[in-house]
């Protein structure tokens, strides 16, 4: 059987109380949890899924994934970006509350997205996962997007194809117009975006409002993605492009090894 690249998916910490019918004994333990859909699409693309709990930490897994995914969730922590006057009250940490700011998670993230980046590891950002990669190289966010005649945060159910007049225009000579062509419709779950883009990272997509949905490093395995394509109805490329890069990666490493193992036994034979 041909070797399957290993793809890791991050996920969030919630209370176990949250599930309905839990077993009141356990209410007070935490569960690790990640939408199936994203395993699902990297199974289907070629790749082997495994989740990435927060304890594995970036340096420890970095030696044996061959691709990073970094998924939705709630907002990054402003003081992560350098607001933390930005911060809301009301989404303070509380592991029985999905969209409240988890400071683990992003300091987690945070680490993963600087590691794949500087050891070539393929990213892909979905939607807060674009988020994280920016911050990561020190860019910032716009924390809520002003209401306009393009909706963001949609009110349309998972999986969705987005909204007609969501039509995201990709720029020349970059990652993103090579996967998804001049223009295309894309579902969307958010009310923040990239602002000011990180280090090396430059916005390769937007939407008619001027609202980033595509950031990446030219001439490097990185991409954020705005929308949701595991949410997405028609097929979406991104994932298929995440494990096809890390096929790539896991088949110059092996590569590599073989020839040096060639070499070191061939020098000692001599």
């Amino acid at each position: 059987m041909k070797a399957r690249p290993l793809i890791g998916i991050t996920g969030r910490k919630l209370s176990a109380s949250v599930i309905r019918d839990m077993d009141l004994r356990y209410s007070s333990v935490e569960i690790d949890i990640v939408f199936n859909d994203y395993a699902e699409c990297v199974a289907a693309a070629g790749g082997i899924p495994i989740y990435l709990p927060y304890q594995a930490e970036a340096e420890m897994v970095a030696d044996r994934l061959d691709g990073v995914l970094i998924t939705g969730g709630q907002d990054v922590h402003p003081s992560c970006w350098g607001r933390p006057d930005y911060a809301e009250d009301r989404l303070a940490p509380n592991t029985e509350a999905a969209n409240s700011y988890d400071l683990n998670r992003d300091r987690s993230e945070i680490a993963l997205a600087r590691t794949a980046v500087d050891r070539s590891i393929p990213l892909l950002g979905v939607c807060r996962g674009a988020q994280v990669l920016n911050v990561s190289r020190g860019g910032t966010l716009i924390s809520d997007l002003p209401a306009g005649e393009i909706e963001h945060y949609a009110a349309a159910a998972a999986p969705s194809a987005g909204a007609p007049n969501h039509v995201i225009d990709l720029f020349e000579n970059t990652l993103a117009r090579r996967l998804f062509g001049e223009q295309l419709v894309r579902n969307s779950w958010h009310h923040q975006s990239v602002d000011t883009p990180g280090r090396d990272l430059v916005v390769s997509g937007r939407t008619a409002d001027g609202v980033a949905e595509t950031i990446e490093i030219p001439d490097h395995p990185v991409l954020g993605v705005q929308w949701h394509p595991e949410w997405q109805t028609d097929p979406d490329p991104s994932i298929d492009w995440l494990v096809a890069a890390a096929r790539d990666r896991m088949h110059r490493r092996d590569n590599h090894a073989l020839s040096t193992t060639g070499s070191t036994t061939g020098t000692h034979r001599s």
